[in-house]
């Protein structure tokens, strides 16, 4: 492991934690959001994210690496995908987006469960940022040893 690697790694999670916490933030902002620009519901989005492959390697090189202590390389973000559960029913024959019968198709975007993804993102980015002091504190004291 290289001097700068732990740096890098946490560099990589914080941005990763960030991208979390704005897909989040949206789909809060839409909890309401009854059609957009589809003419449907605004769609619940989650972060997809994996472990970041090493640069230059192959599969087959990563794969036999796999079983003995291979370098960490952090994690990347494998896409932003749309929740593709049914948009909730909620019976309102007053507003405009109303059906025949008086239900609006609103979002699939529970306020609760997007507030514990924020916290859940945020406690991560944070401990991201505890590594990345750490390592830190860690290169300046052995750098001070060095003297």
């Amino acid at each position: 492991m290289g001097l700068f690697d732990a740096i890098d790694v946490a560099g990589t999670g914080l941005a990763a934690e960030r991208l979390r916490m704005d897909v989040t933030a949206g789909n809060l902002a839409n909890a309401e959001t009854t059609q957009g620009a589809n003419g449907q519901p605004y769609r619940r989005r989650e972060v997809v994210l994996q472990e970041a492959p090493a640069a230059g390697q192959s599969f087959g090189s990563m794969l036999a690496g796999a079983s003995s202590s291979s370098p960490v390389n952090g994690v990347q973000v494998a896409g932003i995908v749309e929740d593709q559960s049914p948009p909730r029913q909620v019976y309102d024959p007053t507003n405009p987006d109303a059906n025949r019968q008086g239900y609006v198709s609103m979002p699939n975007v529970n306020p609760v469960t997007e507030m514990v993804d924020l916290i859940s993102a945020s406690r991560s980015y944070e401990a991201n940022v505890t590594a990345m002091q750490a390592a830190k504190t860690d290169f300046s004291q052995t750098l001070g040893l060095l003297r």
